[in-house]
């Protein structure tokens, strides 16, 4: 297609939906050179980066990335085994459907007219001496059992799930069928995550509605913080980003590393809830705390955040 008097290649995904007064059409656009593939780029807090890459730096386990469709599962994922992708390293890929092509690595497209589905894929790549797997999504059963198996069998496993936060992601394999002892001794780390718009950097200012003290409470921030004082900032609007005061996205970050307390609670079968107390009390940051951050930084809003995450 022909993009400011340039020529360039954008993938679309389309889904088209019968309604009663007409097609219904969603075009995903995909240009590979828009694909950002720095994780220190994302929107990951420091301390969340340092856990990230020390988990993914493992030779084998579990790695998650949970959220829901849109939310930029797949480019975190594509970022990681980017950084790993090096020529002694054999990596494999299960996708459906594939979104980029990479150099170095092994992508495979799921096929389920002919059986290829990712349970399938996942006992083939068992035999292809793989040292790090990405499977696109823990749909079943079947799927999560050899993901768990290939992870404690020495090798790197990532993937995705559909769960709203990190801790949920451990009752939510457990709820498909997996014994409590597998998912403790297998995932290594979880990353729940949202994407929020970010303010533009062309028009931005401090917003003149400051919120009083107690909204600001309300939605997170902490005592300290609001002592120290709160400058909100806003988009007013550009031609840079046709006057709505966003321009781009940037992404929040849950990330839960597993810790010796946290396996012991899973084994002795704790709830999501008491799981996400005590990965708070070990310096998780939640959703909502890293929106905040953003929101102290400048980079977004608070409207942003309140509509993409809970407290």
């Amino acid at each position: 297609m022909q993009l400011g008097g340039k020529q360039k290649v954008i993938d679309y995904r389309v889904s088209i939906l019968p309604t009663l007064f007409g097609e219904k059409i969603v075009l995903r656009l995909l240009d590979s050179d828009k694909l950002m593939l720095d994780l220190t780029k994302l929107g990951f807090e420091p301390e969340s980066l340092e856990q990230w890459d020390r988990q993914i730096s493992k030779p084998y386990g579990m790695v998650l990335v949970t959220g829901p469709t849109g939310s930029g599962k797949t480019n975190t994922l594509y970022s990681s085994i980017s950084k790993l992708n090096t020529a002694d390293v054999n990596i494999m890929t299960a996708e459906d459907p594939v979104e980029f092509n990479f150099a170095g690595i092994n992508q495979v497209q799921m096929k389920e007219q002919i059986g290829l589905n990712f349970a399938a894929a996942l006992r083939s790549f068992l035999r292809q001496d793989p040292n790090i797997i990405l499977v696109g999504e823990i749909r079943d059963f079947e799927t999560a059992e050899i993901a768990i198996k290939a992870s404690l069998t020495g090798h790197l496993v990532l993937s995705t799930l559909h769960t709203n936060d990190a801790p949920s992601t451990i009752n939510r394999l457990m709820n498909m069928g997996v014994e409590p002892f597998l998912v403790a001794t297998s995932v290594n780390i979880i990353c729940a995550q949202r994407l929020v718009r970010r303010i533009c950097a062309n028009c931005k200012q401090p917003d003149p509605h400051q919120l009083p003290t107690e909204a600001l409470l309300k939605v997170g921030f902490t005592e300290e913080e609001v002592k120290r004082g709160i400058v909100l900032k806003k988009g007013a609007g550009c031609e840079v980003c046709g006057g709505r005061g966003y321009k781009g996205r940037v992404g929040l970050y849950e990330v839960l590393e597993m810790s010796e307390t946290l396996k012991d609670m899973i084994l002795t079968g704790a709830s999501a809830i008491e799981l996400r107390e005590q990965a708070q009390k070990e310096g998780m940051i939640t959703l909502r705390r890293s929106g905040c951050r953003k929101v102290l930084d400048g980079v977004t809003t608070i409207e942003e955040i309140v509509r993409e995450t809970v407290l």
